[in-house]
């Protein structure tokens, strides 16, 4: 049974930094792509970024493109994304989820990715 859980959300004020970290289990990690998504009340779910199964290659939204960055440890199982400069508008929840073989062209769309956290909430102060 995949499992997917994300943690280190809270409080922060705006131009500070914080670090999601996200662990899965159940699967060959290493095997897919994963990715971060956000909701923010009233609002639809948005792609933060996705992470290939390959190590470096990464992809993100342009609302958070040069301020995070996600960061993969394949032997640990686990996912993280480094979130600096933060702003009121990225307040949300934050999801993590494991993906397909491979970040495709639509993944902020969020579709192609199977298993799902709980979520982890992230409150920027301004």
């Amino acid at each position: 049974q995949v499992q997917v859980v994300e943690s280190g959300g809270g409080l922060v004020q705006a131009g500070g930094s914080l670090r999601l970290s996200c662990t899965a289990s159940g699967l060959t990690f290493d095997d897919y792509a994963m990715g971060w998504f956000r909701q923010a009340p009233g609002k639809e779910r948005e792609g933060v970024g996705c992470s290939s199964r390959y190590i470096g290659v990464t992809h993100y939204s342009d609302s958070v493109k040069g301020r995070f960055t996600i960061s993969r440890d394949n032997p640990k199982n686990m996912l993280y994304l480094q979130m600096n400069s933060l702003k009121a508008d990225d307040k949300a929840m934050y999801y993590c989820a494991t993906g397909p073989r491979d970040c495709a062209v639509s993944w902020s769309g969020g579709g192609a990715f199977s298993y799902w956290g709980q979520g982890t909430q992230v409150t920027v102060s301004s």
